[in-house]
């Protein structure tokens, strides 16, 4: 076998895998869009008071039997994000995406957008650059704002006042 022999099988099977890559891509993206059509059509939009969010395998979450039994084998190994929240008197838990799993508070009504028991968005909710920033604002608002550091201004604060009233 010469060199140029080594290279055509090299090339016939890097393209037979690139074949391979865009039609499985092509048949996935397919299926997804049919997932998603079903999601909203039964999306509903309900208040929940989320108990607790962690990442786990499906496995050690406690699913109803009829969502664990449906649930590609796969899908029981990896680690995914559940919440367990409060629906009405009922406590279940709940599948959820990746950007609503981050946005979700801990101990608060949330309004969300569920479908079956899987948490597909929240209300109101903001994406991760918009928290980035609303956290910057903060952190820097507190420093130039000048509340935490005591008045240099030579005015007296207004429990100084206060406290020099007592003295008299």
């Amino acid at each position: 076998m010469s060199a140029m022999d080594i290279i055509l099988i090299v090339a016939a099977a890097v393209a037979a895998i690139v074949a391979g890559i865009y039609f499985l891509n092509k048949w996935a993206a397919k299926r997804m869009t049919g997932q998603q059509e079903i999601i909203d059509r039964t999306r509903t939009v309900t208040t929940i008071y989320v108990i607790d969010k962690k990442k786990d395998k499906a496995a050690n979450v406690n699913l109803p039997k009829a969502a664990a039994s449906q649930m590609p084998k796969v899908y029981k190994f990896i680690k995914m994000p559940f919440v367990k929240a409060k629906i009405g008197p009922q406590i279940v838990t709940l599948m959820c995406d990746g950007k609503v799993f981050k946005a979700l508070p801990v101990k608060k009504s949330v309004k969300v957008g569920l479908a079956g028991i899987y948490i597909v968005d929240m209300v109101g909710m903001k994406t991760e650059k918009e928290m980035k920033e609303q956290k910057k604002q903060k952190a820097g608002g507190a420093k130039k704002d000048g509340r935490n550091s005591a008045p240099d201004n030579g005015k007296k604060s207004a429990f100084a006042g206060i406290a020099a009233r007592f003295k008299k």
